[in-house]
C-alpha cells in the first residue's frame, strides 16, 4: 500500500484509547492492570504549552536565552561531565525552557576502532539507541493522520494473516503500547538467548522486522506488557509496507518529520530489507533531539502548522502499564511518570534521554555512554535538573 503525502497541517484528529468500553480514551486510565495486578495511578494529563509569544521556533536556529530566575544549573552540569563521576560519559545535554536554549554543553569522546576517539562537539550527530521508538511513535501518528494506518486494526503482518494464527488478533495498538503478546526476549547478556541482540547483530540483521514478527505468542495479545524492540521493528514493518521501503520511507521521515522540525542532522539506519532501525538507529545533534521533544510539549503543532494529529501526544503519554523491573509507567511508545508535572520521556541504551515536562514547559535531553548499572544515579539527576525549575517556579 502507498500513501500520498498530503498538506503540511495534520488536521485530522485521533481520540482512541486502550481496548475497553466507553470512558477508555487517552486520557483515562483501567483500574487495574493485567500484567502486574497493580492499580495504575490515575495520573491526569497536564495541559501542554503553546510556544510562547515572540519566541521563534527553532527550525533555522535555537533562540537562546537565559535559565527562569533562581534556576542553577551549573553543578548539575559539572556534575554530569565528571569524568570520576558516575555520569560518566555524557556526552551533550541541552535544556530547552520557554522555547528558548537555556543551558548546552558537550563533551567526551566517541570510541573508534582504527583510532582515536572523535571529540563530541555541538554539531557531533549522535545514536538515539531505543529513543528513535518515540520518533516512530510520531511517524506512526502521521500516517495515521493521513488515513493509512488505524491503530485499532489489525496490525497488518504477512506472517500473521493464517486464519488460524493466533497473532491475528494483535492490533497496531497493542504493538504501540507493547502489549502485544509476543515472546520475544529482550536481553543484553546473552547473545545465544536473546532476541534483540540477535535481531540487532546476529541472524535477523538483514530484515530485522520479519525476524520480530516469526515470534509465537506467549500471552493473549492486549493482556501482557513486555517492553521489546521486536514490538517496535513489527511497527516499523508496517510503515516500510504502507511507505515503500528503502528511499521511500526515508523521504517521508525526511519531507515530514525531521525536515520541517530543522532535524538536519537527523539520520535513520535501516536494515537490508529497506525497514528503518525504528527501535534503535537514529543519529543527530543533541540540538535536534530537543527540537524533538519541543514538537511532543506543543502537541504536535510546529511553526504555525500541525505536524501531527490532534490528540495523539496524548496517545503516546497517556500511562497504560507498570514495567514491572523498575515501576516506570509505559503508554506508547514513551514512558510516563506520576508525578504533577506531567513529564513523559523518550529512553535509549546507555542513558539516552528526552525529558518533555508540561507544567514546567521544559525539556531536558541527555546523551551519553552510561551502564545500565549507573541508571539510579543517572534517574536522580535528571529528576534534580527538572526540580530545579520547579523550586524556582514555586520560589
Amino acid at each position: 500500500m502507498s500513501c500520498p503525502v498530503s498538506g503540511r497541517d495534520r488536521t485530522a484528529s485521533y481520540g482512541g484509547g486502550r481496548r475497553g468500553g466507553p470512558g477508555t480514551g487517552p486520557g483515562v486510565l483501567r483500574e487495574a492492570d493485567p500484567v502486574t495486578d497493580v492499580t495504575l495511578p490515575a495520573v491526569p494529563l497536564v495541559r501542554l504549552p503553546p510556544q510562547p509569544d515572540g519566541v521563534p521556533w527553532p527550525t533555522r536556529e535555537w533562540p537562546v536565552g537565559d535559565p527562569p530566575s533562581g534556576v542553577g544549573l551549573d553543578d548539575l552540569l559539572e556534575e554530569a561531565f565528571d569524568p570520576a563521576g558516575p555520569l560518566h560519559d555524557t556526552y551533550a545535554v541541552a535544556v530547552v525552557s520557554g522555547g528558548r536554549l537555556v543551558a548546552e554543553r558537550y563533551g567526551g569522546t566517541l570510541p573508534r576502532f582504527d583510532g582515536p576517539g572523535r571529540p563530541v562537539l555541538p554539531e557531533t550527530p549522535l545514536l538515539s539507541w531505543s529513543v528513535a521508538k518515540s520518533m516512530l511513535h510520531a511517524t506512526v501518528g502521521m500516517l495515521v493522520g493521513d488515513g493509512a494506518l488505524d491503530p485499532a486494526a489489525r496490525a497488518e503482518v504477512p506472517a500473521w494473516a493464517g486464519s488460524d494464527d493466533p497473532r491475528r488478533a494483535i492490533t497496531l495498538g497493542d504493538l504501540l503500547t507493547m502489549r502485544d503478546g509476543l515472546d520475544f526476549s529482550e536481553d543484553y547478556e546473552d547473545p545465544e538467548r536473546s532476541d534483540v541482540l540477535q535481531m540487532l547483530f546476529g541472524r535477523g540483521q538483514e530484515d530485522m522486522a520479519s525476524f520480530a514478527a516469526d515470534r509465537p505468542l506467549a500471552a493473549p495479545p492486549g493482556t501482557r506488557f513486555a517492553y521489546t524492540t521486536g514490538a517496535s521493528m513489527v511497527v516499523s514493518g508496517i510503515v516500510a509496507r504502507t511507505l515503500g521501503p528503502g528511499q521511500p520511507c526515508r523521504d517521508y521521515l525526511h519531507d515530514r518529520l525531521f525536515g520541517p522540525l530543522g532535524m538536519v542532522t537527523a539520520d535513520p539506519g535501516f536494515d537490508g530489507a529497506g525497514t528503518w532501525v525504528a527501535g534503535s538507529y537514529v543519529h543527530a545533534t543533541a540540538r535536534d533531539y530537543a527540537r524533538f521533544g519541543l514538537l511532543y510539549l506543543r502537541d504536535g503543532h510546529w511553526d504555525g502548522g500541525r505536524l501531527l494529529p490532534a490528540g495523539w501526544v496524548d496517545h503516546g503519554r497517556s500511562a497504560r502499564s507498570v514495567d514491572p523491573d523498575d515501576g516506570n509507567l509505559f503508554g506508547a511508545h514513551w514512558w510516563t511518570r506520576d508525578d504533577p508535572l506531567g513529564t513523559f520521556w523518550a529512553a535509549g541504551h546507555d542513558g539516552q534521554y528526552v525529558d518533555v515536562c508540561p507544567a514546567l514547559d521544559l525539556v531536558v535531553v541527555r546523551l551519553g555512554r552510561t551502564g545500565s548499572d549507573r541508571t539510579p544515579s543517572l534517574r536522580d539527576w535528571r529528576d534534580r535538573v527538572i526540580g530545579a525549575f520547579a523550586s524556582a517556579r514555586r520560589g
